[in-house]
């Protein structure tokens, strides 16, 4: 019995070394990515450990993720092209007959061979061609778009596609070592590294639904629509934009979380869009003066200052001059966290509203409908 119990302490105390250095040195052989069989989409399940750096190298995750990240040549058509009419040369005159070209990148989510990108990066093309890491290329198909969020699904036709897993950005932190991955300029696949800046940022006037990653990791014309990787090479964010007096890096860029992401590509793959509720309000943020010209005694908070007659709101009883302070029990302190937990709103779901009139609070219950279609303006 002590030989047994002997052994089995040893056993034990061999596993719980090996462990550790696994865990240490690497700690991506204990995260198996989980199939997502709708989509066909590889997602990290995380094992709760924090990446760590080996020997102070980034090189794994830049491998890891490079393949998947694809470089993007948009073409438009000149106004002649689109029209040979002899006519049209004769009311309008000669028209410059120059295609215009654009440059972008990509990030591979399916061996079916879908691509997320920004929206402006294909927002005007009428040729897409996508340049694979290996030298492949091919021509891409628009699957479908979604300028509230500047995020746009592409298809290829081509087999062995190397694909992104996507983890999640739900634990990500300030501070944490992220890569961009895209092709600046054009001058092919380029890796660049720095932290996570700020979570959350938005009334940037960027994009209608903002809940940005802000990183100092160099992004350049050229980087829209690339991949934001986490040490181990797995997919946080689509970068998107940057801020910029020279339009070069100057250290501060913004990435669409992949919870976002995931979200916009199931909607447009699965429905052709993304579905989201609306109920019919002009939400603002509240001033001193807008306080006092509702007369709420409250400092901060949203503040509906106006209100569709036909929409669902008007309907449920909302009026101009209420504070809306959640939304199924979601609190909402701002703007774009009311516009966020609207356009969670199933359409034709009954949900609750939480508002304040005259310093006193009420349940109201709308029915939200499906928020209309809009066009976002070209960058």
């Amino acid at each position: 019995m002590k030989r047994l119990w002997l052994l089995f302490s040893q056993t034990v105390t061999v596993l719980v070394a090996v462990w550790f250095v696994l865990i240490t040195l690497k700690p991506e052989w204990l995260q198996r990515p989980s199939w997502n069989s709708n989509l066909q989409v590889f997602e990290v399940a995380s094992s709760g450990t924090s990446p760590v750096v080996s020997a102070g190298s980034l090189s794994f995750a830049a491998k890891k993720a490079s393949p998947a990240v694809v470089s993007i040549n948009t073409s438009q058509k000149s106004a002649l092209e689109k029209n040979k009419d002899p006519w049209f040369r004769y009311f309008f005159g000669d028209q410059d007959d120059s295609s215009q070209a654009g440059l972008g990148s990509g990030v591979i989510v399916s061996p079916q061979g879908y691509i997320l990108t920004n929206n402006h990066v294909v927002e005007t093309a009428d040729e897409i061609l996508v340049m694979l890491n290996d030298g492949r290329r091919a021509q891409a198909k628009v699957i479908g778009t979604d300028p509230e969020t500047d995020l746009a699904v592409l298809k290829v036709n081509l087999d062995n596609l190397p694909v992104m897993i996507l983890n999640s950005s739900e634990q990500l932190q300030v501070g944490d070592i992220v890569l961009a991955i895209g092709n600046p300029f054009g001058v092919g696949q380029t890796v660049t590294s720095g932290i996570v800046s700020a979570l959350g940022r938005n009334q940037l006037g960027i994009n209608t639904f903002e809940n940005f990653i802000q990183t100092d990791a160099a992004i350049n014309p050229g980087n829209s629509g690339g991949a934001l990787v986490d040490v181990q090479g797995n997919l946080l964010g689509i970068n998107t934009a940057i801020y910029s007096k020279s339009g070069g890096s100057m250290g501060i860029g913004f990435a669409i979380p992949v919870s976002i992401a995931k979200q916009v590509l199931e909607g447009i793959v699965k429905d052709g869009l993304v579905t989201r509720g609306w109920i019919g309000v002009e939400p603002t943020e509240l001033t001193p003066e807008l306080a006092q010209t509702f007369n709420v005694n409250r400092q901060e908070g949203v503040i509906i200052t106006g209100v569709l007659q036909t929409g669902p709101a008007f309907k449920a009883g909302v009026r101009p001059g209420d504070m809306l302070l959640a939304v199924n029990d979601h609190a909402v302190s701002n703007v774009a966290e009311l516009l966020a937990q609207v356009s969670l709103l199933k359409p034709g779901v009954n949900a609750q509203l939480k508002i304040l009139r005259k310093e006193q609070e009420q349940l109201l219950s709308v029915t939200p409908l499906q928020r209309p279609k809009v066009r976002a303006e070209r960058r």
